[in-house]
């Protein structure tokens, strides 16, 4: 299942967009690759008889049913859980048929965090916290690949955002003075210093 690119704003743009880490799909091959080996040996090793077309025949019906449940299910859930940063939220979406979305604005993010076991360091994936302001304050993203990176791209977009979002000095000066003297009149002049003896 695609992401949905329409979800976006006018102005927001998806700055990385991922999938849990491949070794989800380890166990999903694997399977398949014993199912396939099941029914081909049980069709060549099994002697021609009635009893032994029967056996392959069900053979055949669990190999089926493992790689629907074991393979097939775990693919698609896979394949249907994103994880996006954009910069203006965070997107978690998955779900199969029925679909569940949660989005962190970037404002909202308070501190992220990030866990890689010794195993996780070798597979260059990990889990990634990320503490929010709201109900649900924290949100964990396991087996994300990539995840030091991930990391510091999230923090580059917050500090981006808060620059974006927030004034400086002159704009905060000019915002008070314009509410001091009304939006139609001219801001007061600053006076010079002083010359001494006045």
């Amino acid at each position: 299942m695609a992401f949905p690119e329409d979800m976006l704003t006018a102005d927001e743009h998806v700055v990385l967009h991922l999938h849990p880490h491949w070794k989800a799909l380890v166990r999903p091959v694997a399977v398949t690759v014993l199912a396939v080996a099941a029914v081909v040996a049980g069709f060549l090793l099994l002697p021609e008889s009635t009893a032994a077309t029967v056996v392959w025949y069900v053979i055949l019906a669990l190999a089926l049913v493992a790689v629907l449940w074991f393979a097939v299910r775990p693919f698609a859930v896979w394949r249907s859980t994103h994880y996006v940063f954009t910069n203006e939220r965070v997107v978690l979406q998955h779900g199969v048929f029925s679909r569940e979305r949660r989005d962190i604005p970037l404002n909202r993010v308070n501190d992220h965090s990030m866990t890689q076991r010794f195993s996780e360091r070798l597979l260059g994936c990990g889990t990634l916290t990320i503490e929010s302001a709201g109900e649900r304050g924290q949100t964990v993203l396991p087996d994300l690949p990539g995840v030091s990176q991930v990391q510091t791209q999230l923090y580059e977009l917050v500090e981006a955002h808060h620059d974006l979002h927030s004034l400086g000095d002159g704009e905060l000066r000019e915002i008070l003075d314009e509410a001091r003297t009304g939006p139609d009149q001219p801001a007061p002049a600053r006076p010079d210093n002083a010359s001494p003896g006045r």
